[in-house]
């Protein structure tokens, strides 16, 4: 015995396993704590509030200095726990994949850790099991490997002596043995994995909101600056100006916004994981609202990952299968000219001629599963469908002879013993190699009419299998295949998943893109995506192994490596798409590490997929997906909203101080109110607004545009006419008070603060509803406190205010309903796509 086929020593073993390593991928070691709380740190918004914090000690306020603190506190800790979950459930799914290998030890079988395999092991392999590194096969038995996860091909792969086998795979039938050629790393799983290194960066959310971190901290210093000049021109105080400088540069930064931004995403977060979504990064979940392409994988993805019939042929006419998976459930329904006599002769051949097996659920809820040859558990699924049962027909006509499949001769052969000593013969296998003489006695007119139809199916992307028969009066001493009648053909796909179809729909009416990238044939590609509506009759298909340039536009990419899914990836990504990418296989990871947001199958994917992804589904559900697109734009409206409402009254603030002297009003506001002011208005109301629901239609509108900034689509206009109300409402009131010889900074003090949560109110997605109570709640709380500070003598030492008479408390609260009404009229006078849903606009390249 050869020394390949005799496997190798403890001793040798043990040696390599020093000099190689273990059998592992390539990973990155634990994220230490530190680390993760320094990332959250280095965020933008968090540097320009620990700026915000140093300058609040330096004037000796405290109480703002906790407050800001404590949001930063917040937002730290909330991210670096969803981190930490995600990682956390990510290990326990990759306890799924199968830690043990047989191997050929010392002369002996025996299993041993995956991890413990080394170049020059004997693999022993069998049915069902997954190949745990690269090998070459040396032993051979109808080897039949499922290789989607590693190339996307959905059709297995037959493996005779010196074929190569990859980490990963799937032995679907027969027997063998290989010889590890290449572990960990070094195995084609392992260099696909290094293609991972580099990350996505950052994303489109963290990009926006760095662009307003640093236009927040210009403005805000510039236009404090300016009033610390003008209050100085006028002869107030050094130290007061100084501080009061510091106090507005305070309020215009809204400090609540990365607790709005981390509430939203948690939110998000949490809506996911109770749709069996597990969310890795929290700013992922925004991204998917930005999304502009969505490209995926096919099998397993787009499809269910398990093969079956759909048509039947026979000479007397046609059948079409429904049901899907490998349950039994589904009929076949017969055209006026088939009979049933014809058609069970053909599928009761299909089930006598096959090797796979079919197990009914074990317990409520799992599915119908399949050993063997997924091609031969689809004929057994539709067999059982005319109610035909495999262990009946095989005890009345025992096999007692075969010649199995191989891929030289493309088919496999059976003889079974029927009643009174007779026997029959039943072929089946490629078309290309049964219909034709000798195999087939039939006339060549019927042969050629099977052929044509065989050519049909397989140009809209069936597998077609052949299946023919004769009866002998004996039992061959040889399997003859020669001579034999057609039975008919059976048409087979991978089946594309029920929710997939609606989940592409839905992507098209949100005005998102959507691409297939799959390494499987063009035909089988072209078949799904017109099917799910990606692409329609007659659009192109790129085939990467076809030479020269791609078609322009295209939209189905077929028999893609996963270096060509990174080009495509890259390309699109240059032309400004914000892009998602799902898949399930080690040659998506890639691709999913550097698209815009990578969402990997949890139950069917691979632990390399479930590693480079940003958002797994535990439940494999595409339409998950889009789920998680309307949740992102949920987050991102609630964003918005609050920048509307943080920052019209912190420009209202600014305008205020600005405005004020020139109407005669030395000092508008206290250093001490207009903090007290921002503490309110952007603490508990500001985080409220980011559990608002969806804006009714929100789907409906086409994704922003992805160099839209996120004060455009006219925010920022709205921003300054909500200002404009509000600081119009606070120096209308302290002017009149002020000729009147009533408490004008008291009022005006009320004023701006009431007004603040009149925006509040008004920024409500579904105002006169219950929707969202946290708000209601809040704005409540603020306005309570706002009283207080009126009224409540310990308050109005800090603050410096003076009570107001009821008669003036109520002219002042009537005239701050006017930053409520301004809110609601904006939105009406000048709507905004960003409001509601509006008719999807056409996208360049899109179909």
């Amino acid at each position: 015995m050869s020394p390949a086929c005799s496997g190798l020593s403890s001793a040798q073993a043990a040696a390599r396993l020093e000099r190689d390593g273990p059998n592992l991928l390539p990973g990155k070691p634990p994220v230490p704590l530190w680390r993760r709380v320094a990332a959250q740190l280095r965020d933008p918004l968090i540097v320009v509030l620990l700026v915000a914090a140093a300058l609040t000690v330096a004037t000796g306020d405290w109480t703002d200095t906790a407050v800001i603190v404590l949001v930063i506190v917040v937002n730290t800790s909330v991210g670096v726990a969803q981190e930490v979950r995600a990682d956390r459930a990510i290990t326990a799914l990759s306890r799924l994949t199968a830690p043990l290998a047989r191997v050929v030890r010392d002369g002996s079988q025996t299993e041993t850790p995956a991890a413990e395999i080394v170049v020059g092991d004997l693999l022993v392999l069998a049915e069902g099991d997954v190949v745990v590194a690269d090998a070459r096969v040396v032993e051979s038995a109808a080897l039949l490997v499922d290789e989607s996860s590693l190339t996307g091909e959905s059709v297995p792969v037959d493996k005779a002596g010196d074929d190569p086998v990859s980490a990963g795979t799937v032995v679907v039938r027969g027997r063998g043995r290989a010889v590890v050629t290449a572990v960990g790393a070094a195995s084609a799983t392992g260099q696909i994995a290094s293609m991972l290194a580099e990350g996505a960066g950052l994303t489109p959310l963290q990009r926006r909101l760095a662009d307003v971190g640093r236009l927040l901290a210009g403005v805000a210093v510039a236009l404090s600056a300016l009033v610390l000049a003008l209050g100085l021109v006028r002869g107030q105080p050094v130290e007061l100006m100084v501080v009061t400088a510091i106090s507005l540069v305070v309020a215009a930064v809204p400090e609540s916004l990365p607790a709005v931004v981390t509430l939203s995403l948690a939110l998000g977060a949490r809506r996911m994981a109770a749709r069996q979504a597990l969310v890795r990064r929290l700013p992922a979940v925004e991204t998917l609202g930005a999304v502009t392409v969505l490209a995926t994988d096919k099998t397993g993805t787009l499809t269910e990952g398990r093969m079956v019939a759909r048509r039947v042929w026979t000479p007397e006419g046609e059948a079409t299968v429904t049901g899907s998976g490998y349950a039994p459930d589904g009929e076949i329904v017969r055209d006026g000219s088939l009979g049933e006599a014809r058609l069970a002769g053909l599928l009761t051949a299909a089930v006598l001629c096959n090797d796979a097996r079919l197990s009914p659920p074990q317990e409520p809820g799992p599915e119908w599963t399949a050993l063997g040859d997924p091609t031969e558990a689809a004929l057994l699924a539709a067999a059982a469908k005319l109610g035909l049962d495999r262990e009946q027909l095989q005890e009345r006509f025992p096999r007692v002879a075969e010649h199995p499949f191989d891929s030289v001769r493309k088919r496999m052969s059976t003889v079974h013993r029927l009643p009174g000593g007779r026997a029959r013969v039943i072929c089946k296998g490629a078309p290309d190699v049964l219909l034709r003489a000798p195999v087939l006695a039939d006339d060549p007119a019927l042969v050629a009419r099977a052929a044509e139809r065989a050519e049909q199916l397989a140009g809209d992307g069936y597998r077609v299998l052949a299946v023919a028969g004769l009866d002998l009066d004996t039992v061959p001493e040889a399997v003859p295949e020669s001579g034999l009648s057609l039975l008919g053909l059976v048409a087979i796909l991978d089946p594309p998943r029920p929710a997939a179809s609606a989940a592409i729909a839905d992507c098209v009416r949100a005005g998102i893109r959507p691409l297939l990238i799959t390494g499987d044939h063009p035909g089988t590609a072209r078949a799904v995506a017109t099917d799910l509506g990606i692409i329609s009759p007659g659009d192109p298909v790129a085939d990467l192994r076809r030479p020269g340039p791609r078609p322009a536009g295209a939209s189905v990419y077929a028999r893609a490596t996963p270096g060509q899914k990174l080009e495509i990836i890259e390309e699109l990504r240059a032309r400004g798409e914000t892009l998602a990418m799902t898949g399930d296989g080690v040659n998506d990871g890639p691709a999913l590490r550097r698209a815009d947001i990578g969402v990997a199958m949890g139950g069917r994917g691979t632990e390399v997929a479930r590693q480079a992804s940003d958002l797994v589904l535990a439940d494999d559900n595409l339409d998950t997906v889009v789920a998680a697109v309307e949740e992102g734009r949920r987050v991102y409206a609630n964003i918005r909203r609050f920048l509307v409402y943080g920052l019209s009254g912190g420009a209202a603030e600014i305008a205020v101080m600005l405005l004020g002297p020139f109407a005669g009003l030395a000092l508008p506001l206290l250093p001490a109110q207009i903090l007290w002011i921002n503490l309110l208005t952007h603490g508990l109301p500001g985080v409220a607004l980011g559990g608002e629901p969806s804006v009714p239609g929100a789907m409906d509108a086409p994704p922003r545009p992805p160099n839209e900034s996120i004060l455009g689509a006219g925010l920022w206009q709205r921003l300054v006419r909500i200002a404009v109300v509000l600081t119009a409402v606070t120096l209308g009131v302290a002017v009149w008070a002020h000729q009147t010889g009533r408490p004008w900074q008291s009022m005006a003090f009320f004023a701006l603060g009431a007004a603040q949560l009149g925006v509040a109110l008004g920024s409500r997605t579904r105002p006169g509803t219950s929707a969202n109570p946290m708000l209601l709640v809040a704005v409540a709380g603020a306005f309570v406190l706002q009283l207080a500070g009126l009224y409540l003598p310990p308050l109005r030492d800090l603050l410096g205010t003076e009570p107001l008479s009821p008669g003036d408390l109520l002219i002042v609260v009537a005239l701050s309903v006017l930053g409520y009404a301004a809110v609601r009229l904006d939105r009406v006078l000048h709507p905004s796509r960003r409001d509601a849903g509006s008719p999807v606009r056409p996208r360049d390249g899109s179909r």
